[in-house]
């Protein structure tokens, strides 16, 4: 009987995030499970949303046997502190060697990030990978599933034999891509046989809210992705990840892998995607107006909409490296008396717990976020509603997921404007954040949401219109503006702009 190993590490890495990312934050991070050991991984993560999920339906499915591994993810901030990443990467390789004890195994499926960045292994994903290929020889196939803002490597791409990203931003696709990435594990077990590879980086990047694949020019190339995969012969996977353009290491930025039955397939294929990607560069520039343009906006149009206007503060969104508790666009919403204004979420322990000294009806003093800049808001609040942030998602990204954000509460702190306070960070990609403490999203006027693109999948639906704004942040809607040190040459940090990096800079 055909026997795998099903395990997972997951982060996204800001190289200038202001906080890092240590072992407690993979202990317990909001919006995902907790840290899974070999004993509890299968019954924890079958009812997600997850690529391990995906992983283990299609292992049972095809009656193999599974030998689970760990898993964990924290949400994203700065890079990965030397003691959590030596931790986890040594309990993966301890739970893999007690797997070998019990038996051989057939074939390895592990669910990465791809765009995590440890402080002693920029290319993190590839150091993991090189562990995990030393312990199960170059004989045992390893297949992974990737987020496509991965900043896929040469190493990674040559220590594995096939990775996948998911297709989609907002990932709406992540069981569907663990399925996938199991399968062509277990056509590779079942034939004997492992794919040609290719791997390509390509020569300039784009920031995150260009590379929603719901809109052009990402759409376009999604769909062009596709049917080359699906019309070009011998073509197994052609997988092509966005990158993450917070990471400051070498191997930051767009690549595809191409994995096929011939070396002339793979490079065909390949040279086909990359010119398509290069003809659509100039329309991947997208911008954020300012907040305090955006609450004005806002404001017009929700005076004669039945729907929401939604405002994404794209530059502190908690899935790109945010604490989630900068105070720029509530204090607009605020100064220009946003009335039926819902904003989530602020990640504030310390002003959650004082709203649950306090009690419902209580009228208190806060300092509110601006924990993470040292530019907290003065606000005069009053509690509406308390809960213990403990739910389940509901939407397309992330159904079945469990979330634990620690005490949570509705706080009003205008006349028009109420604010969603929690104890650890989530970015707003689910109307369940709001629903779980009383408040119906699509009754609102005004919802601000701590979020780039992800909150379009649950949220777009039932908006009058979008307005994506800037406010302070670590996210910067212009990643090219940050202090680059460690960029490969040759690589344009901003899409049309001809100028290329020279150690990393502009």
């Amino acid at each position: 009987m055909t026997r795998i190993a099903i395990g997972g590490f997951q982060h996204e890495s800001h190289s200038f995030a202001p906080l890092p990312t240590g072992w407690p934050q993979f202990l317990q991070p909001g919006g995902f499970p907790r840290l899974q050991r070999s004993a509890t991984l299968l019954d924890a993560l079958r009812p997600t949303s997850l690529p391990a999920s995906g992983a283990i339906a299609e292992a049972e499915a095809a009656g193999a046997t599974i030998a689970p591994l760990i898993w964990c993810m924290a949400n994203p901030a700065g890079p990965v502190t030397p003691d959590a990443f030596e931790r986890i990467a040594a309990l993966m390789v301890a739970a893999l060697s007690d797997a070998l004890e019990e038996g051989p195994l057939d074939g390895v499926f592990l669910e990465l990030h791809g765009a995590m960045v440890a402080v002693d292994f920029p290319d993190a994903e590839g150091e993991l990978l090189r562990r995990v290929r030393a312990v199960v020889g170059p004989d045992v196939p390893i297949a992974a599933s990737l987020d496509p803002h991965a900043n896929k490597t040469a190493a990674m791409v040559a220590l594995s034999d096939v990775l996948v990203p998911y297709r989609t931003y907002p990932h709406v696709d992540q069981k569907q891509t663990g399925a996938l990435a199991t399968r062509l594990l277990l056509d590779m077990i079942r034939t004997g046989r492992r794919p040609v590879k290719l791997f390509r980086e390509l020569d300039f990047w784009t920031p995150l809210p260009g590379q929603c694949t719901m809109v052009a020019p990402m759409a376009d190339v999604m769909a062009e992705r596709a049917r080359l995969a699906e019309t070009m012969p011998g073509i197994i996977e052609l997988g092509f990840c966005f990158g993450f353009p917070y990471a400051d290491f070498a191997g930051c930025g767009m690549a595809i892998a191409t994995y096929a039955e011939t070396e002339a397939q793979a490079a065909e294929a390949t040279e086909a995607l990359a010119r398509f990607i290069a003809a659509k560069e100039a329309e991947f520039a997208k911008g954020a107006i300012p907040a305090a343009d955006g609450v004005a906006e806002a404001k017009r149009i929700a005076a004669g909409a039945a729907k929401p206007v939604v405002l994404a503060d794209t530059q502190d969104n908690p899935g790109g490296g945010g604490h989630g508790d900068t105070i720029g666009l509530l204090a607009e919403l605020i100064a220009q008396d946003a009335q039926g204004a819902v904003l989530g979420l602020i990640n504030d322990q310390e002003s959650a717990a004082a709203c649950h000294a306090a009690g419902v009806g209580a009228t208190l003093s806060l300092s509110l976020g601006g924990k993470s800049d040292g530019a907290p808001l003065p606000v005069t609040a009053v509690v509406e509603r308390l809960t213990d942030g403990r739910f389940t998602l509901t939407g397309p990204m992330g159904k079945g997921n469990p979330a634990d954000l620690g005490p949570a509460a509705l706080i009003r702190v205008s006349s028009g404007v109420r604010v969603i306070v929690v104890s650890r960070k989530m970015q707003a990609l689910d109307q369940a954040l709001f629903t779980h403490i009383g408040v119906e999203p699509s009754a609102q006027k005004i919802l601000a949401l701590k979020s780039s693109v992800h909150f379009r999948a649950h949220f777009q639906p039932i908006a009058e219109q979008v307005l994506v704004v800037a406010a302070p942040g670590p996210v910067v809607a212009d990643p090219a503006i940050l202090p680059f040190t460690r960029l490969r040459d040759g690589l344009r940090l901003r899409p049309g702009d001809n100028r290329r990096t020279a150690g990393g800079r502009l």
